[in-house]
């Protein structure tokens, strides 16, 4: 008993460590979340964000290294307007991958810091349907296919008992997780992520003019709605890397590839919790500097 209590304690100050490194790098203090993203993590992450926030460091700007493989839509609205309450400035880091609903929790933030390795994914949220957490893109794709089929005339007899068994109430609660995916980052792109995109700085014909709040939200929603284009991914899970985000969606992007202290503080830190969560088979981990 009393060598895994010190093992405990070595564990805390490793990553207790880890974390204010980071901390010290960004001026900022600093949180590490782990895991899906469903309404049962909202008071702890509530009580988590208000300790940090307590402390008494005084910093307005909060970094979070998250890696997530996605979940709901409502939540992440939720822990948005949690942070944004307690703190001015949210920068995400991303040192392996933020899925689905980690994704549009990212593009909340006004800076996200990602190497040649981390990943973003399209923007399916998950949906409840009383039995299990579905993704909505792909449910409402399935439809799609079905209905176009229907209409040519290549309709299956076991796709037609599909369609009419329909539930009519699921399908729109699909719709309004989709809809609300673009409507949340059209609105929190333009707010926070664009708030220092005052020139033009790739186009070409227009490089050095001022960037009008109409092309900000033009390009929110160029960025949005190519995001929950499962016709472009072709896949719930597939990795969208710094390149694509950049080039593709003209999205900047933090690219700390080439910081090699940083990359390096950040890696250490994220496997040696990340090894330590799989190894005890934890779902979901909240770390900060007084939390864990």
């Amino acid at each position: 008993m009393q060598i895994l209590k010190e093992f405990d304690s070595k564990v805390r100050q490793i990553a207790r460590e880890g974390i204010v490194a980071i901390e010290d790098h960004l001026g900022a203090d600093a949180a590490f979340f782990y895991g899906p993203i469903y309404p049962s993590l909202e008071k702890n992450f509530r009580d988590f964000i208000e300790d940090l926030k307590n402390d008494g460091s005084g910093r307005k700007r909060l970094v979070i290294v998250i890696n997530s493989p996605g979940g709901s839509a409502e939540t992440v609205e939720k822990l948005v307007h949690i942070i944004r309450y307690h703190y001015e400035e949210i920068y995400f880091i991303i040192p392996d991958e933020a899925m689905s609903a980690g994704t549009i929790f990212a593009l909340s933030g006004d800076k996200i810091f990602m190497d040649y390795t981390s990943s973003l994914g399209p923007i399916d949220p998950q949906v409840h349907n009383g039995k299990e957490w579905v993704p909505a893109l792909g449910y409402l794709d399935q439809v799609e296919k079905m209905i176009q089929k229907s209409s040519d005339g290549l309709l299956t007899d076991a796709e037609l008992v599909i369609l009419q068994n329909l539930d009519l109430a699921m399908l729109s609660r699909y719709e309004q997780a989709k809809n609300l995916t673009i409507t949340l980052l059209k609105e929190w792109l333009v707010q926070y992520k664009f708030s220092d995109w005052t020139k033009h700085q790739t186009d070409q014909e227009k490089l050095g003019q001022p960037v009008t709040i109409e092309e900000k939200k033009a390009r929110a929603e160029r960025i949005a709605t190519l995001l929950s284009d499962n016709k472009i991914w072709h896949s719930h899970g597939r990795k969208i890397g710094v390149n694509t985000l950049q080039n593709y969606l003209k999205l900047k992007i933090e690219d700390y590839s080439c910081d090699l202290d940083f990359r390096k503080k950040i890696r250490s830190y994220s496997e040696f919790l990340t090894d330590y969560i799989n190894r005890h088979g934890i779902q979901s981990f909240l770390h900060n500097r007084i939390y864990f």
